[in-house]
């Protein structure tokens, strides 16, 4: 599995088909068949760490950076995205952070 993160608009869905030979039809924004999962930060609730390792991408906006939010339930499910991410990063074969269209390997 590779994790791909970053921020809105940064090109991660970009980078994933031109890096690694993927077209728009291979990514979905929610856990079916397809072999790239984008907008994890968005899944409510979040796949379990055993689904997402059967992806063969997963894609994630970075989003501890920004404001915090004042409900406690979202401020919940961005520490579990965070924590989510972070499993993911250990597992992952490669890990990517892209800005500005350019993926930047981390692992």
């Amino acid at each position: 599995m590779i994790l791909v993160v970053g921020g809105a608009g940064a090109g991660k869905r970009g980078f994933v088909a031109h890096t690694f030979g993927y077209n728009m039809e291979d990514m979905s924004k929610q856990m079916d068949n397809a072999p790239v999962l984008t907008h994890l930060h968005r899944l409510h609730p979040l796949p379990s760490l055993g689904d997402l390792r059967q992806k063969e991408v997963v894609i994630c906006n970075e989003i501890g950076c920004g404001v915090v939010p004042i409900q406690p339930e979202e401020q919940a499910h961005r520490e579990a995205v965070g924590r989510l991410c972070c499993q993911l990063a250990q597992e992952a074969k490669q890990v990517y952070r892209v800005c500005c269209g350019i993926g930047m390997r981390l692992k």
